[in-house]
């Protein structure tokens, strides 16, 4: 860490929204943990394809969605990614704790982010890998 460098955000709390969501995105095949300006990203081969942030009882992630943002876009709580990244199917998705989330549907985002940006080997891998669907 560089010293103007921010340092990594405390651990998440593996029973949240937030710790759950990084346990399912560090079992995609080569996925890794960076902490670019103090947030949490989860990349594959040094591409994201999840930006993690949970504070007090929120929970906000950018995944991208690029067969299904519109339909995402619709649901609450969710809106185009800033800086331009929205233009480009990321979604960004703030979750309060009180509320039910949809870990389903939210699984669901994290298999098609990382599709879009993982190798075509490893997103086949993946697919491959999991189990059939009911």
């Amino acid at each position: 860490m560089t010293p103007d460098a921010a340092p990594p955000p405390p651990p998440l709390d593996p029973r949240s929204l937030a710790g759950r969501l990084r346990a399912l995105a560090l079992d995609f095949p080569e996925a890794t943990e960076d902490f670019p300006w103090g947030e949490r990203a989860l990349k594959v081969r040094g591409k994201a394809f999840l930006f993690l942030r949970a504070e007090g009882g929120v929970t906000s992630f950018s995944v991208k969605l690029p067969r299904s943002a519109a339909d995402a876009l619709e649901l609450p709580g969710t809106e185009p990614t800033g800086y331009g990244l929205g233009k480009h199917g990321w979604v960004t998705v703030r979750a309060d704790a009180g509320r039910d989330a949809p870990l389903e549907t939210y699984a669901a985002w994290l298999e098609e982010s990382y599709a879009a940006v993982a190798p075509k080997r490893l997103a086949a891998q993946r697919a491959a890998a999991r189990p059939p669907a009911d």
